[in-house]
């Protein structure tokens, strides 16, 4: 935080002393003044973003999740889809995201679909990588118990993903705002995105800034929430470290 402080003070100095324009660099002051000037409109158009972001991290949330478990069953099928899976993370989104829309329209759908493309990767190597990383000693024992695959799959090879799976959660979270907002780029009618590209062409950079300021609390807000998240979802976690940090004292 002091080192973000220092960098706005820095700003706020040279963009005030400089004699630089404000329509080329506006003072961070400048940017919060317009920021709370135009608050309405920024939130109006933030909702069709955080909408758009919601409801495709969602959608790559849940089939992440299916292809991860179907991968871990059939073993074949991480051969067969795995490659399609790291070609699809090779198209250029500049590019798809036009098409995406031409097909699409400009209605939600094309932007939950480029969300879902975007954040979609992470979170499944995460989760395969997670159930790979479970001990053998221990399907062995459930195993010898009488377990069958799918007892295993939750007993032991799930919760050994989870701390995988939350940091692919977390690296995905925050892709989810830019993909929305560079899909409303593509096209839209509202929307941060559409909201920075007129700025931009009014030749209003307090206000492209201002956008990109809510942009950036909005993603920080997503990213504690899958902190949070974590830590209610494993609360084991915090044990663990609180007894480590209680070990013998030499």
């Amino acid at each position: 935080m002091v080192s973000v402080g220092l960098l706005l003070l820095a700003w706020e100095l040279y963009a005030t002393y400089s004699g630089i324009k404000p329509t080329i660099l506006p003072a961070p002051s400048r940017v919060l003044e317009q920021a709370m000037l135009n608050r309405e409109a920024l939130a109006n158009n933030a909702v069709p973003t955080i909408r758009a972001t919601l409801l495709g991290f969602a959608c790559s949330l849940s089939a992440a999740f299916a292809l991860s478990m179907l991968v871990d069953f059939f073993q074949p099928l991480r051969r067969a889809l795995v490659p399609v899976f790291i070609v699809s993370q090779t198209l250029p989104l500049v590019a798809i995201a036009p098409l995406v829309v031409l097909w699409f329209g400009f209605g939600l759908a094309p932007k939950i679909m480029l969300v879902a493309l975007v954040t979609f990767f992470p979170m499944l190597v995460a989760l395969v990588e997670g159930y790979e990383s479970t001990e053998a000693e221990i399907g062995q024992m459930l195993r010898a118990m009488g377990a069958g695959r799918r007892r295993i799959f939750v007993l032991a090879r799930l919760p050994s993903a989870l701390p995988y799976f939350f940091a692919g959660l977390r690296i995905s979270i925050t892709y989810a705002v830019v993909g929305a907002i560079f899909a409303e780029y593509a096209g839209a009618a509202k929307g941060l995105g559409i909201y920075m590209l007129n700025a931009k062409n009014n030749f209003r950079p307090d206000l492209v800034l201002a956008a990109v300021g809510v942009s950036a609390a909005l993603t920080l807000v997503l990213f504690g929430l899958t902190v949070l998240l974590q830590r209610l979802a494993m609360p084991w976690e915090r044990a663990d470290k609180a007894i480590a940090g209680k070990g013998p004292r030499r």
